[in-house]
């Protein structure tokens, strides 16, 4: 089968939790998942849930973030951009190993417009990825290039949201 490449996009709730469905229904056909977070707090209801599944649904959540990126100092940014380099090149060493069937890279589109990863170094994995691999990118404003380089897009737009009334995030709703 003919791997092709995702977006989730936009400004709405559901992008990581639609990829993660995805994947969910590849494992379920038997196929071999890898999900590599990027720019992550604390562990979300679908990571606790994938990691009850068996090995062929795997996920690095990388290094835990616990400030977002525009609360970082100078020294906090630098050592979150490394450690956002890190996962991205162990994004690409295993896409490499074809032991995968799915590639989802949550948020990978945070740690571009932040310039952690670098857009061509994205576009250079979709280029060179094995003929087989499905990759998944999830985030806010995907840029153009990637679009252009995807072959479904799906822009989620946020139409009414209850954090505008001050409801909170609730665990196993929205974490």
């Amino acid at each position: 089968m003919q791997g092709l490449v995702h977006i989730y996009t936009g400004d709405g709730k559901g992008k990581t939790t639609a990829a993660v469905g995805l994947g969910i229904r590849a494992w379920g056909r038997g196929m071999k998942i890898l999900m590599v977070q990027f720019l992550k707090g604390q562990e979300s209801g679908e990571i606790i849930a994938i990691n009850k599944l068996d090995s062929n649904f795997t996920v690095n959540p990388g290094k835990p973030l616990d400030k977002f990126t525009w609360e970082m100092n100078e020294d906090e940014l630098l050592e979150a951009a490394k450690a956002q380099r890190e996962q991205f090149n162990y994004a690409l060493k295993e896409a490499r190993t074809e032991k995968w069937d799915m590639i989802i890279l949550d948020e990978i589109m945070a740690a571009i417009t932040t310039e952690m990863i670098a857009l061509e170094d994205v576009l250079e994995l979709i280029s060179s990825k094995p003929d087989h691999l499905e990759i998944v990118m999830t985030g806010r404003k995907a840029p153009e290039e990637l679009v252009k380089a995807a072959d479904y897009v799906s822009n989620i737009q946020e139409i009414k949201h209850p954090l505008k009334r001050g409801v909170g995030a609730r665990k196993g709703i929205e974490e």
